[in-house]
């Protein structure tokens, strides 16, 4: 939902809508557990509401990948790779993102993806022919692609967020955790869906069909709710993004609470994209978009062959919903992605009172050079304390500032 915003955490809408115009083949694309193997376990790193795993191309690499279960097929965001890659490709374009802009990408043929103790088996990919979303200015590090249904279809995939680890099996050879919740999903168009229900502003309860979106970083967006409802209470007007039909106008609210089986989150912050804007048609019909917002407060397995989700709540199972207090979206630049810059100040926002302004670099908070923090840290400073004082570095016009910025709860 972003192209790219930052702060707000949203996923670009293309990425859960691209595979529409991508056809690579009839075969089956997909990933194997050795045969030596019973289970595979993999390092990731979870930046700012993505989990990154690393993987090598034909050879080539590691690579810094996105793993998303929003995304049907593997898709190759840095346009670096198209020549070291060295791959048979063809071209494709894909019109209706944005203000009408048109895009260009390769497909390829099958690559040799490599995942110590799996391998790789008809996986082709989509190459953008250019970086039209930057996503490493949006994570704070080299971003490379997208690794979605290929990863997920026939394996058991099990996400833990306390020790940051992916660990893979055969299907048939899981053992869920003792005491986890299953969840029956359904998976059409290569994307699971789940049914949840939603507790809205006074007390209405109502069953809403969400989408489980592992790549979206906020915790939910629900669609066309605004004609239904109204407003949210206590919402913000919000930039939610850009969608295949143009930008994404909307608010950031709370629902009262939405529950997964036994499990009930309270006060949960909301995406309500413009009836207008979310009018883009899907292949199938949804209520919204549920994120790692959500998923990341439980130790996750997806499990497509059978049709299951489990979740057993994590040490972050408790911990409040907050969001960003600041006003401020920025993004890292630079040859090392070591450079703070903001993109757009929310009127009215803690950061319009004090004049910071687009294009100002955040060279450090409270002393602590920007540099020596990842995106996500700074991000945690910008959502910590209602009314927390802040001293910024900031470098504008060729010299430095320095501005005290008063954090404001908005939601």
């Amino acid at each position: 939902m972003l192209a790219f915003k930052f702060v707000l955490k949203y996923k670009p809408v293309w990425l859960a809508a691209i595979c529409c115009f991508l056809f690579l083949t009839s075969a089956a694309q997909s990933f194997v557990v050795d045969s030596n193997r019973k289970n595979v376990s993999i390092p990731f790193r979870a930046i700012r509401n993505m989990v990154v795993i690393q993987l090598n191309i034909n050879g080539k690499g590691p690579y810094n990948f996105i793993l998303d279960t929003g995304v049907g097929l593997m898709i190759i965001t840095d346009p670096k790779l198209i020549d070291s890659l060295s791959v048979q490709k063809r071209t494709i374009k894909l019109t209706g993102l944005g203000e009408g802009e048109d895009f260009e990408a390769f497909i390829t043929a099958p690559l040799n993806i490599q995942i110590p103790g799996l391998r790789s088996e008809g996986v082709g990919a989509a190459i953008l022919k250019k970086d039209y979303f930057n996503l490493s200015g949006y994570v704070g590090m080299p971003i490379h692609g997208l690794l979605g249904n290929d990863f997920f279809n026939s394996l058991a995939v099990k996400i833990s967020f306390n020790d940051s680890t992916v660990t893979v099996c055969r299907p048939k050879d899981l053992r869920p955790p003792k005491k986890s919740q299953r969840l029956h999903i359904d998976v059409q168009d290569k994307k699971p869906y789940l049914d949840a229900m939603v507790t809205f502003s006074g007390g209405k309860r109502v069953s809403n069909k969400l989408i489980i979106d592992l790549g979206a970083g906020h915790p939910l967006s629900l669609e066309n709710q605004i004609a239904k409802k109204g407003i949210p209470e206590k919402s913000i007007v919000a930039n939610l993004g850009v969608a295949l039909n143009g930008p994404i106008s909307g608010y950031i609210g709370r629902i009262e609470a939405i529950e997964l089986g036994k499990y009930k989150l309270k006060n949960v912050i909301t995406s309500f994209p413009n009836d207008h804007s979310s009018a883009q048609k899907f292949s199938i019909e949804r209520d919204g978009n549920m994120g790692i917002g959500i998923l990341k407060k439980f130790d996750v397995i997806f499990d497509y062959a059978y049709g299951a989700l489990y979740l057993k709540p994590n040490k972050n199972f408790n911990k409040p919903y907050e969001y960003d207090m600041s006003g401020l979206e920025y993004y890292a630049a630079g040859k090392n992605l070591d450079r703070l810059i903001i993109s757009r100040i929310e009127p009215g926002s803690a950061g319009a009172e004090v004049g910071l302004k687009k294009d100002d670099e955040i060279v450090s908070i409270n002393f602590t050079p920007g540099i020596k923090m990842s995106i996500e840290e700074i991000d945690e400073y910008f959502k910590s304390k209602n009314e927390r004082s802040l001293l910024l570095e900031i470098y504008r016009d060729k010299k430095f500032e320095k501005v005290i910025i008063t954090l404001k709860r908005r939601i």
